[in-house]
């Protein structure tokens, strides 16, 4: 047994027998990145050729071994992506193409998807074979000697030709369960074709921690060969099963970044990675970089134009946010009583929200955000906290409308008042016999005591509405030309009232450097929707004042 196999027995079965271990052996994990090939197969999920060469550059910045690009094979957009990968400059990853075995015992030096892999000029080349007796047999219809004749001649091709080749054991687990010593003879059949990686499939994403577990440490302790793991989400357990994994002896890890994938997705990256270098202490490439990781989680959403996870472990919006007053108060005595690892580490941030949950221990942190000391100021915060619950109690919402929240303690604190104010307003909709729809929006603001009368026509009346007040503004505000409406979000509330209801409008607006979240609550939907279009403004001209008066001061 080699040193780093014994360090791995050490590390695994001492933790299992509960030793206290004055020196543990840290191990590598080598961590294959499969985002461009197994997360596109996700619904909803489109790379453009460009989008794909950018993940790529990300990913190697941020450490991964191995990056998977696609199957060349398969499709023009892929094959497309290995010409142009061709002159994409890694610093540490190696490019990965991504293949079957081939269609044919008789024919594998001919086999098209082979020689597109080798095509590829990829270092590593990644072959998918059956592992499970059920789908050689009803899905190829192969006998057990055909199969394991195909998937050895498919890899020694392969390797033949001074490639890495990395087996995946499709459905594996489920393929151990139904008859173990067919899956261990396709591996075996791997392994004599020369392929430098077992990865072990749990293709159904149905297996179990402990079953994971069990199942790779005889598998470990049959071969030399690195062993891998590759899972799905489908039993919500494919990090959790990962981790089991690697606690019993894999050495490879393969997922994605946010656990994009088919069906229910892949094992999610963003949570393995920080897992096996926080928890499990062992070494990654990511060790450097792992405070980025947060930032890359973001980048990929963008680029794929998927909404974030905001509760997504390690890398959410709201992985370290507290909104329990208790919670609130622990936290600024010792963030440990309430984190579990400290949001720098992996790039992101602790937040404390403001809501009907809250204490004073909330305002007084959210205060401090923003540059204000209530520490003496008791009966303030007190205010402020039975302010904000009075307004949460008819619908408002402070978690993502933190800068109508800090207009609402500066107000209470005498240090804002409206930039304007409204003094009538029409919002008109018309219909022509084609069924087409304009909407007008006529305003009257009144600034420093000077009207401004104007309209404005829009998509539909909220857009007439942003257009107008923008319009009245620019006279007195050029500034506003800067805020651009990044989201906009209604919700009905009180959903039995019917068309009567209540319904809180969300805003998330930006000035290109600085991004910030209004909210506006009423039962008519153009109300809520200016109350937070007001907001968005006053917050923007606010923090210009600001900004001046430090000027000043200095």
């Amino acid at each position: 047994m080699s040193a780093k196999d014994l360090g791995f027995v050490i590390c695994v079965f001492g933790n299992l027998k509960g030793d206290s271990l004055k020196t543990r052996l840290k191990m590598f994990i080598e961590v294959f990145d499969t985002t461009l090939r197994d997360g596109t197969q996700g619904e909803g999920v489109n790379l453009s050729v460009q989008d794909k060469l950018l993940i790529g550059k990300k990913l190697d910045e941020f450490g991964i071994d191995i990056i998977e690009g696609g199957w060349p094979g398969s499709n023009p957009k892929d094959e497309e992506f290995f010409n142009q990968a061709k002159s994409l400059k890694l610093h540490h990853a190696k490019l990965c193409s991504f293949g079957s075995t081939a269609r044919s015992v008789a024919d594998v030096e001919g086999d098209f998807n082979l020689n597109a892999l080798l095509k590829s000029e990829t270092p590593v080349i990644t072959i998918f074979g059956k592992t499970w007796q059920l789908h050689s047999q009803k899905g190829l219809g192969l006998t057990d000697d055909e199969n394991a004749e195909l998937i050895f001649k498919s890899v020694k091709y392969l390797s033949s030709h001074g490639r890495r080749v990395i087996f995946d054991a499709e459905h594996f687990f489920d393929g151990y369960k139904h008859n173990k010593d067919f899956a261990v003879r396709m591996l075996q059949s791997a392994v004599k074709g020369g392929a430098d990686t077992l990865v072990l499939c749990d293709t159904n994403g149905g297996s179990l921690p402990n079953e994971v577990f069990k199942i790779v440490t005889e598998i470990k302790s049959k071969f030399t060969t690195k062993i891998g793991i590759h899972t799905h989400n489908d039993g919500e357990l494919a990090v959790a099963n990962s981790i089991a994994a690697i606690q019993a002896g894999a050495e490879h890890v393969q997922g994605t970044i946010n656990g994009v994938g088919e069906r229910c997705g892949n094992a999610n990256l963003s949570s393995i990675i920080p897992n096996i270098i926080l928890k499990l202490k062992f070494n990654t490439s990511q060790k450097e970089n792992l405070n980025h990781l947060t930032s890359i989680a973001n980048y990929v959403y963008e680029l794929m134009n998927i909404h974030p996870n905001t509760r997504a472990a390690y890398t959410g919006k709201s992985a370290f946010a507290h909104k329990g007053g208790v919670h609130v108060s622990a936290v600024m005595k010792e963030s440990r009583m309430y984190e579990h690892v400290e949001p720098e580490v992996v790039g992101n941030k602790q937040r404390v929200l403001v809501s009907d949950l809250s204490g004073q221990s909330n305002v007084k942190y959210k205060a401090k955000e923003v540059g204000i000391d209530l520490s003496e100021h008791k009966e303030l915060s007190k205010r402020v906290v039975e302010n904000i619950k009075s307004l949460e109690f008819n619908g408002y919402q402070f978690d993502g409308a933190e800068a109508s929240f800090e207009l609402i303690l500066r107000s209470e604190m005498n240090e804002f008042s409206p930039f304007f104010k409204l003094i009538d307003s029409k919002v008109n909709v018309f219909y022509d016999d084609a069924g087409h729809s304009t909407a007008e929006t006529v305003l009257k603001i009144e600034v420093n005591g000077e009207i401004e009368h104007t309209a404005s026509d829009g998509d539909g009346p909220v857009n007439a509405l942003d257009k107008a007040l923008r319009k009245a503004l620019l006279r007195f505000y050029p500034e506003v030309a800067q805020i651009k409406l990044v989201d906009y979000k209604v919700r009905v509330l009180d959903e039995k009232d019917g068309t009567a209801a209540k319904v809180r409008v969300m805003i998330e607006s930006s000035d290109g450097s600085d991004t910030w979240g209004t909210v506006g609550v009423s039962t008519n939907i153009i109300e809520a929707s200016f109350k937070a279009l007001s907001d968005s403004i006053n917050y923007k001209l606010f923090q210009n004042y600001k900004a001046q008066q430090e000027t000043v001061v200095k």
